[in-house]
């Protein structure tokens, strides 16, 4: 299973490509996956994650590992099992000609866990890239907050473009910086509770930790976010809209009628 730093269950950041017919008034993407979601007017929590595929992609191989691990307490049977599903997901898609976002960062994840557990031949470091990770996560939230650019602002600015002057609206930006805070809570969290078991080597407790506090404990976060920065996006929306308003179509330009011809008056 992969966690992410970036506020997305796969790992990966979604960028502005499923932008509207008319961004500039900060219209509703046509995906509503991931950190799209905050853009939206209502919340699908199934939607944020992908679907159901999505989080069965998600969670998988990361569940898999754990359950070979502690049934045999073999390393080589459970990554190899955790490795499978990540390709079979992978190839799955390939096959149907379907987006690639919800496998290609799990797939990088576990990746990097097998990899680091194959070197170590310790089965905890299968999950030490997520410690990375979320240690990532909550230093750069931190940083964007002192630097009064906070990290959720950042992202909302780039999904919609009518928000690119949020830093210049003082209760916009308060609201954004609490946004923050909720990941920098999430992070914080993974790390407290997950650092202890990996150092102890509680394998499996340390796999169900990551299950738990991976998607279900993210697609909470992102509702919550939701709930702080959906009125700021509203706002700016209902902002662009009366200024459109009150500018009209424009001027109009009367008709002066034919021109005469040279030598008539």
């Amino acid at each position: 299973m992969s966690e992410s730093a970036t506020p997305t269950p796969d790992g990966q950041a979604p960028g502005a490509a499923h932008a509207a017919h008319n961004p500039a008034a900060g219209a509703m993407p046509v995906a509503g996956r991931g950190l799209n979601q905050l853009n939206r007017s209502n919340f699908d929590v199934l939607e944020a994650v992908g679907g159901v595929r999505g989080l069965v992609e998600s969670i998988a191989p990361g569940l898999v590992f754990v359950v070979v691990f502690v049934a045999t307490r073999e390393l080589t049977w459970s990554l190899i099992g955790a490795v499978a599903l990540a390709l079979i997901g992978a190839i799955s898609r390939l096959l149907a000609r379907s987006s690639l976002n919800y496998v290609l960062g799990g797939l990088v994840g576990v990746g990097i866990g097998t990899i680091w557990a194959w070197r170590t031949g310790q089965a905890e470091d299968f999950f030490v890239w997520g410690l990375y990770v979320n240690a990532a996560g909550v230093l750069a939230a931190l940083v964007s907050i002192a630097a009064r650019r906070p990290l959720v602002g950042l992202v909302v600015g780039t999904l919609v473009p009518a928000l690119s002057g949020w830093h210049q609206d003082r209760q916009a930006r308060r609201l954004l910086t609490w946004a923050t805070w909720l990941w920098v809570g999430l992070f914080g969290l993974r790390l407290a509770v997950q650092l202890p078991l990996y150092l102890n080597s509680q394998v499996g407790w340390l796999g169900t930790a990551r299950l738990l506090m991976g998607v279900p404990l993210w697609a909470i976060v992102l509702y919550l976010t939701w709930l702080l920065v959906h009125p700021v996006i509203r706002r700016a929306r209902d902002a662009h809209r009366t200024g459109s308003t009150a500018q009209g179509p424009g001027p109009t330009v009367e008709d002066p009628g034919p021109t005469p011809e040279p030598g008539r008056s």
